[in-house]
C-alpha cells in the first residue's frame, strides 16, 4: 500500500509529559519493593483443603497454597526448593502452624493448577481491549553450551498472547506454540474475558475477517482498530469488514501516520509496555516444563503485574 503523504512529524522531536500525581505515584513505586507479607484469615482457613469424601488419599495442600508459593517463586526468581524454604521461613517468622508445600508437590500440582486473572469487571463498563503477542524462551541449552559448541539447533520458545485494557491491566492470557498465528488466539482471549467490549486494537497480525467477526459478535457497535496489511485491498463481500474498508480509505487519502493518530492505533503501545514490564519483572523465559504448567505460570505472572498497577499509576499530561 503506497502512502499518499509523506511523514509529517519529526522523528527527533518527542513529546514531553508531566506526572500530576507524582507524590502518590512515587509512593506506589516504593510500595512495589515492600517485602511485607500478611496472610488473611480466609487464606489461613483455606490453606489446608477440606475432606471431599472421595476414595483415596486426600490432598494436603489447597490450590491457594500452591498459588502462593509459585507466585513468590516468580516474584523473587527462585528455584522450587529455594521457594519452599523461603515460604517455610515466612510461616515460621509469622508463627503460623501451616505446612509448606514441598518442591515435588509444587512441580506436580502446577500442571493441574487453574488460576484466573485478577481483574475486576465492572458491570455496564465497556473496556478498550488491546491484543498482541511476544516470545518467551523455554527450558533448553544455555548460553554456555552455545558459546562452547556453537548453535546446534533453534532454541525452543512459546508465544505469550495477552489482552489488556486501556490502563495496562491484563484481562486475558494464552500460551501457544511459536508457529501459531496471532489471529487464531483471539477466541481463546475472548473466552477468558467475559466482560463488555468497547473496542479492539491490534497490529497487522490480526488483520483477518475472523477477528472482525468475533469482535462484532461480542459487541455489534465495537470499534475495531486493526492495522491493515501493506497489500490490503477492499472487500465488498463481507459486511464485517466495513470498518476495515474505512481504514483503507483513510490511509490512501490522508496517509498512514494521520490514520494512526486519528484512529487511536497508538494505543497499541500500552500492550508493548506490558511486555516490557513482564520481561523485566517476571523474566524472559518460562520456568515450567509442561504446557499446562506454563499456562498457569503466565497467569500468575500477569497477576503480579496487575497487582503492581493496583498500588498506583501515573496521571500524566502532555506539556510539549
Amino acid at each position: 500500500m503506497r502512502e499518499a503523504h509523506k511523514r509529517s512529524r519529526n522523528p527527533k522531536v518527542r513529546k514531553t509529559y508531566r506526572v500530576k500525581n507524582w507524590s502518590e505515584y512515587d509512593k506506589s513505586l516504593r510500595a512495589r519493593g515492600d517485602i511485607t507479607f500478611w496472610f488473611s484469615d480466609e487464606a489461613i482457613g483455606a490453606w489446608i483443603p477440606k475432606q471431599n469424601g472421595r476414595r483415596g488419599r486426600q490432598r494436603k495442600y489447597s490450590a491457594i497454597a500452591i498459588e502462593t508459593v509459585l507466585t513468590v517463586r516468580l516474584l523473587f526468581h527462585l528455584p522450587l526448593r529455594q521457594a519452599e524454604g523461603f515460604v517455610h521461613s515466612l510461616l515460621s517468622l509469622m508463627d503460623l502452624k501451616l505446612p509448606t508445600p514441598d518442591h515435588t508437590t509444587l512441580s506436580r500440582r502446577s500442571s493441574s493448577l487453574k488460576p484466573v486473572i485478577d481483574y475486576n469487571i465492572t458491570s455496564n463498563q465497556s473496556v478498550h481491549i488491546i491484543v498482541d503477542s511476544t516470545g518467551l524462551s523455554i527450558h533448553g541449552e544455555g548460553p554456555w553450551s552455545r558459546y562452547t559448541y556453537g548453535p546446534k539447533r533453534r532454541r525452543g520458545w512459546r508465544k505469550l498472547h495477552v489482552a489488556v485494557d486501556g490502563r495496562g491491566n491484563v484481562v486475558a492470557t494464552s500460551v501457544s506454540k511459536e508457529t501459531t498465528r496471532d489471529a487464531s488466539r483471539v477466541p481463546h482471549l475472548f473466552d477468558n474475558y467475559p466482560g463488555p467490549l468497547a473496542s479492539l486494537t491490534g497490529d497487522r497480525g490480526y488483520d483477518q475477517a475472523s477477528v472482525y467477526r468475533q469482535a462484532l459478535e461480542r459487541n455489534g457497535n465495537a470499534s475495531i482498530i486493526i492495522h491493515p496489511r501493506i497489500n490490503g485491498v477492499h472487500s465488498h463481500r463481507k459486511l464485517e469488514l466495513e470498518q476495515r474498508n474505512e481504514h483503507l480509505d483513510s490511509i490512501r487519502s490522508k496517509g498512514i501516520y494521520h490514520w494512526r493518530r486519528a484512529s487511536g492505533y497508538y494505543r497499541q503501545s500500552t500492550v508493548e509496555n506490558v511486555f516490557y514490564r513482564y520481561k523485566t519483572i517476571i523474566g524472559r523465559q518460562l520456568r515450567a516444563r509442561g504446557e499446562e504448567a506454563r499456562e498457569a505460570e503466565v497467569v500468575l505472572g500477569c497477576n503480579i503485574l496487575n497487582r503492581c498497577l493496583q498500588l498506583g499509576q501515573p496521571d500524566s499530561v502532555c506539556v510539549g
